[in-house]
């Protein structure tokens, strides 16, 4: 079945199953690599993406039930206001380990800057919970969320 979808920020149109994951969608026909799969449960965080603004578990949701929705994935996450200061931040802070969460962490961490100009450690807890490092990089990924958010209130250019 043919659907035709907003891929960050672009008109594409899939051929795939209406029960097809758009996890799968995204990596196998439309080629964008950086959402990952980890758990296949929606538990893990690796998938996360944004589905009109909202961060979603792409491995749980159907390519069917998309519809008119813009999806936007972590090829495309400076087109959020905090997205590249999110980027800048887990740059300058190294935050990555083996990386493979990354997409996932800072898809969810732009969400959260997007609710919440500055947030505090119970705002990053609830936010990210969702979100498993296998390498266990959460207080960096903490510190890179706080950060952010400083330079966006300052209005640093990302």
């Amino acid at each position: 079945m043919a659907f035709k979808l907003t891929i960050n920020r672009e008109a594409v149109e899939v051929d795939a199953d209406p029960e097809k994951p758009l996890l799968w969608v995204l990596r196998e026909d439309l080629k964008l690599p950086g959402t990952k799969f980890g758990c296949g449960a929606g538990l893990c965080g690796a998938c996360t993406v944004m589905l009109d603004g909202e961060a979603v578990r792409s491995c749980q949701l159907p390519v069917g039930a998309v519809g008119p929705s813009e999806v936007t994935t972590i090829e495309d996450v400076t087109a959020f206001p905090a997205g590249q200061h999110v980027l800048d931040a887990w740059a300058e802070l190294d935050v990555p380990q083996c990386g493979y969460c990354q997409a996932g962490q800072i898809m969810s961490a732009t969400w959260l800057l997007g609710q919440v100009d500055s947030p505090e450690d119970e705002d990053i807890d609830a936010a990210m919970s969702g979100n498993i490092c296998r390498c266990s990089t959460y207080l960096r990924i903490r510190k890179a969320i706080k950060q952010a958010a400083s330079a966006r209130a300052k209005g640093e250019m990302a």
